[in-house]
């Protein structure tokens, strides 16, 4: 006769707090209040009569039955995530479902999409511009890891900002960045010359909030650092959540960008961009892609991680430096 379990939500509940030891940050890696996790736990515990934790007043300790406990139920969770990869792997074998970034799918990823579906045409792809929602899951690995999971929930492949500090992902590393000034050539000539970084005093600085958003330093701040410069106020000027909108302010001429040149490559070619300054700062986050650990059992995801692949190196190459 089958082995009545008790319900999922608890063991996940359970296993997530127990992994952490903190309740707060399963609730974060689950996407759910603490509340609600400490519900689950005590559902577990009356389910199974025995006792899982050690309350403290900061602190929670692991029962010894639940030490025992621990290993195993992680292991059933990664058979699970298996089983449900394998599962997806052979449903909708010529679809693709890819999760990026607004940012890098409106300037970087659709200017190229072109080349892959002409190579692919037998391949649907779909691609959704998602937000990490940092006002809720917070920063750092644990966020991190609670956005791929999210995203990888419903996509084969998902393309974020950040460093990639995620266990149990197949993780690459796809683009590393830099930011610089980006202006409008229209700058460069008018009333105050772009000749040097102080002259940037003369004019309105525009920010892409990705670095504060992510790292709590912004851009401006980062590069002006480096470059020296003490008498440009980094603060002032209109703010920007997402990238592409910054971009728009500096092809109009409505002041100068700190961002990520990678970004922009299309409009530097074109000369609709320049970049007024020979130094770049380099960040310690980069765009990587992730997917789940047997992703590239479908033939539809290889094709595309390896395109993806071939296009970063062909876009380092033509970064402008």
């Amino acid at each position: 006769m089958p082995v009545r379990l008790p319900p999922l939500n608890s063991l996940k509940a359970f296993e997530a707090a127990a992994r952490l030891l903190s309740v707060k940050k399963a609730a974060i890696e689950l996407n759910v209040t603490s509340a609600a996790v400490s519900h689950q736990i005590r559902t577990l515990e009356d389910y199974l009569g025995v006792q899982l934790f050690r309350r403290y007043n900061r602190a929670l300790e692991l029962t010894d039955v639940a030490k025992a406990a621990l290993p195993k139920l992680g292991e059933g969770f990664d058979c699970l995530a298996q089983a449900v990869a394998h599962l997806r792997s052979h449903q909708n074998g010529g679809s693709l479902t890819v999760s990026a970034a607004p940012s890098f799918a409106s300037r970087w990823l659709m200017p190229r999409l072109h080349r892959f579906i002409a190579a692919h045409p037998e391949i649907d792809v779909r691609i959704s511009a998602r937000m990490r929602r940092v006002s809720v899951d917070g920063k750092g690995d644990v966020a991190e890891r609670a956005t791929v999971e999210a995203w990888l929930s419903d996509s084969d492949v998902a393309i974020l900002y950040g460093r990639g500090n995620v266990l149990g992902m197949k993780i690459e590393r796809l683009i590393d960045l830099s930011i610089t000034p980006i202006c409008s050539p229209k700058l460069m000539n008018g009333e105050h010359p772009l000749r040097d970084p102080a002259d940037l005093r003369h004019h309105l600085l525009l920010h892409d909030d990705t670095g504060e958003l992510y790292d709590n330093e912004p851009f401006w701040e980062r590069w002006l650092n480096a470059a020296g410069v003490t008498d440009v106020d980094s603060h002032k000027g209109p703010h920007f959540s997402h990238a592409v909108l910054a971009f728009e302010a500096a092809i109009d001429a409505v002041g100068v960008l700190a961002s990520m040149p990678v970004l922009a490559a299309e409009e530097v070619a074109s000369g609709k961009l320049v970049v007024p300054f020979n130094l770049s700062v380099k960040l310690p986050d980069g765009y990587y892609m992730a997917a789940n650990e047997h992703a590239d059992e479908r033939p539809a995801v290889a094709a595309f991680r390896g395109w993806l692949r071939e296009e970063a190196a062909r876009s380092a190459a033509a970064q402008p430096h």
